[in-house]
């Protein structure tokens, strides 16, 4: 039910290097991960652009909500100096960056579609649209055929996945939860989606086994502790996502 790495990278590195970043994909890397997760905004002229944030401050200075900005100004932006001055100068980087990062060094990407406030639509629209085209063109093709998994897209925003799936319906999606509702299943249904990410501090293994039993496959986010780790997988928990790279090796399953 889960045909993917079982063990992501967040946000590029996790804890090692500045989150959403290039440098934190080399981090990544350096660890053994070729499998992350990593988030995509809109700017303001409609390019993609990989950050958490809907505005600035806390990982890229300034002030200023993302779609007030062109993504040729966000992306001479330095995203790396608050993590620490070694990284001083990593600029943000484009969807277009960072897909063919991973399409050059065999990573396979969970990306988190991220809208900024009422962007959801064109967000998810944008995001899936550009994600089917690259996988036509770029040598994705080759890469698929050498064993590379197109990527899996995710996201909070019910809204972001209907417009995703309307626009790329061959664009494989998951739906994010915090708390899993009662009609997750109608949901998930709805949305066309293929597996449920959720918080595994609210995970039960009850629920673990529904999502298992109607065949969905189940992702927990952001898990740092082995012990916790092997805790949820004795429940049915496929994959997760992790912060601590450091501890949580790629091969941990």
């Amino acid at each position: 039910m889960w045909p993917y790495p079982q063990v992501l990278a967040h946000r590029g590195g996790g804890a090692l290097a500045p989150e959403n970043t290039i440098a934190a994909l080399r981090c990544g890397l350096a660890h053994g991960y070729r499998a992350v997760e990593f988030d995509v905004m809109l700017a303001g002229d409609g390019i993609p652009v990989v950050l958490h944030d809907p505005e600035l401050g806390r990982t890229v200075a300034g002030r200023g909500k993302v779609p007030d900005f062109a993504a040729a100004a966000l992306l001479r932006m330095d995203a790396g100096a608050w993590f620490g001055p070694a990284f001083a100068g990593e600029t943000v980087p484009g969807y277009a960056d960072v897909f063919r990062f991973c399409l050059e060094h065999g990573i396979w990407m969970n990306v988190e579609i991220k809208p900024a406030p009422g962007h959801e639509a064109a967000t998810g629209r944008t995001v899936a649209a550009l994600t089917a085209q690259w996988l036509g063109e770029c040598g994705a093709a080759a890469a698929l055929a050498g064993g590379w998994q197109a990527p899996l897209l995710s996201s909070f925003s019910f809204d972001a996945l209907l417009a995703a799936r309307d626009a790329a319906p061959g664009v494989a999606r998951a739906l994010l939860v915090d708390v899993i509702p009662p009609d997750w299943q109608a949901q998930l249904a709805q949305v066309g989606a293929v597996a449920l990410h959720t918080n595994h501090k609210n995970l039960t293994p009850a629920l673990a086994a529904a999502v298992r039993a109607a065949g969905y496959g189940l992702f927990c986010y952001t898990v740092n502790e082995p012990a916790r780790a092997r805790e949820i997988r004795a429940w049915g928990v496929e994959a997760f996502c992790t912060d601590r790279i450091d501890l949580i090796g790629a091969d941990f399953y």
